[in-house]
């Protein structure tokens, strides 16, 4: 183990002043690194405004489409904690550039193809390039000067959130007047832009654990990820009691088991589970997944609700473009929150900023359960809540970077991404079991009503406060280099 000294929690003096001089262009280096995560955040919802319009353009069923979404979720939830260890084990920077060019890989594959077995090849290539965020902030936190870490890594994680928010405008708007295939090129011109630019222009990060993956324990988290997320992806399909759903949730655990067994009782586990299981990193991974719940219940129920039609006495009647502009500001926010995350990191820490952010995403849902007569009160809601989940994801990498041990610290960050996915997957099978069980009928239609909505929008509040009490958890950690 490395010699350790005691540094503050929100990272400052780690990894980008351990040993290793400063990178000579900070700026270019968060900007290459933020661009990859923007790409790669954009890729996950690009298809959610498409997907009703592609069954009859693919000549399939909506059933089969769904996977266009769905697969590239499986891919990324086994790519991420993989992605990240191989980081640790081969260079950041190396397996960054292996994560990008998937997305190039993926994004060509996607934009050249009409037929649905190739276009879900194709997605479920661009999910192999989910470990971008976490690799990227880990690659920040090594290389760039301790002074430029916070804000560096707050830009980066707040990707995701811009990426999710940005994606859903950008896809109705541009799926309104041209083919869909225009997106896959955009996220191709740019994944190929960021990938030449940290080719060139980023250098590796200087330290590297040593050892070798261990193939079993991945093999056996791949599985256990595939059993419980391809279930709660189909169960809206299948049905939550069906034999299937019920016995690959059975399976997800029993593997889960294994895992974690196999895991103890290796010299060189892909996922340390000593580290895991330290106060901080637990209550920043179950705050990540209560946070990505809120993050994507916001885009599932603001799309939803200001497409549905004003007969249902809350909707109003938008087309998708409307639907993902209202999202737009929520984007917004994200991005303007990541440089005032990393002051109050320095201020409060992570651990308070992380509470402070949960905080004002609880206030945002509040707002959009109470308010709902105009779209822009709608618009407002959402902001908010955008505005504390940028605060969240800021934070949540500054708590694993000030806990997690240099030699893990990607495997750490990567770990924390797929409790975030996992929030998502559970967040969208959620919302799909309360809209198609709580509804309406508008003449001959059978609709989700308000109920609905407001169900899932007290969940997600109720679920960011458990995260701000976990949060104060966190608050005060120290960790060793």
């Amino acid at each position: 183990m490395l010699s350790r000294q005691m540094v503050k929690e929100s990272g400052r003096g780690t990894h980008g002043s351990a040993g290793a001089p400063p990178g000579r262009h900070p700026g270019r280096v968060v900007g290459l690194v933020a661009a990859g995560a923007l790409v790669s955040a954009l890729a996950q919802s690009l298809f959610v405004p498409v997907l009703p319009t592609l069954p009859a353009l693919l000549g399939t069923s909506a059933s089969t489409t769904q996977w266009l979404v769905t697969s590239t979720v499986l891919a990324g939830a086994v790519a991420v904690p993989l992605f990240g260890r191989l980081g640790d084990l081969y260079g950041k920077r190396r397996m960054l550039l292996v994560s990008l060019a998937t997305m190039v890989v993926g994004s060509l594959i996607t934009a050249m193809s009409s037929s649905i077995g190739w276009l879900i090849v194709g997605r479920t290539v661009q999910g192999l390039a989910a470990g971008t965020v976490p690799l990227g902030i880990s690659l920040v936190a090594a290389v760039v000067p301790a002074e430029r870490q916070a804000s560096g890594v707050a830009l980066i994680s707040g990707m995701l959130g811009v990426g999710g928010a940005l994606g859903l405008p950008m896809a109705g708007v541009i799926c309104q007047y041209v083919d869909y295939h225009v997106l896959f090129w955009i996220t191709f011109v740019v994944a190929l832009t960021a990938f030449l630019g940290i080719l060139a222009g980023v250098r590796e990060a200087p330290a590297q654990a040593s050892g070798h993956l261990d193939v079993r324990g991945a093999v056996l988290l791949s599985l256990t990820l595939l059993a419980l997320l391809v279930p709660l992806s189909e169960a809206g399909v299948w049905g939550w009691s069906s034999p299937l759903t019920l016995g690959l949730l059975v399976l997800s655990v029993v593997l889960g088991a294994a895992f974690g067994w196999a895991q103890l009782r290796t010299d060189e586990p892909l996922v340390d589970v000593t580290t895991l299981v330290r106060r901080p990193i637990l209550l920043a991974d179950l705050a990540s997944v209560l946070i990505g719940f809120s993050m994507f219940g916001s885009i599932l129920g603001t799309s939803s609700y200001v497409q549905a039609p004003a007969a249902t006495g809350y909707g109003f009647g938008g087309s998708v473009a409307l639907a993902g502009l209202t999202l737009l500001p929520a984007g917004l926010a994200m991005l303007v929150c990541a440089p005032v995350a990393a002051r109050m990191i320095a201020r409060i820490g992570a651990g308070g900023t992380l509470a402070v952010g949960s905080l004002v995403t609880a206030l945002g849902w509040g707002m959009r359960i109470v308010l709902t007569s105009t779209l822009a009160w709608v618009t407002a809601g959402t902001t908010v809540v955008g505005a504390g989940v940028g605060l969240c994801f800021a934070a949540l990498p500054a708590v694993i970077n000030a806990n997690a041990p240099r030699e893990q610290n990607a495997a750490a960050n990567g770990l924390n991404a797929l409790a975030r996915s996992l929030g998502i997957s559970v967040v969208t099978a959620l919302c799909g079991s309360i809209l198609a069980t709580l509804v309406t009928t508008v003449g001959s239609a059978t609709l989700p009503a308000l109920a609905a909505y407001r169900w899932i929008f007290a969940i997600c509040g109720g679920g960011a406060l458990v995260a701000a009490v976990m949060a104060l958890g966190t608050r005060g950690a120290k960790r060793a280099v």
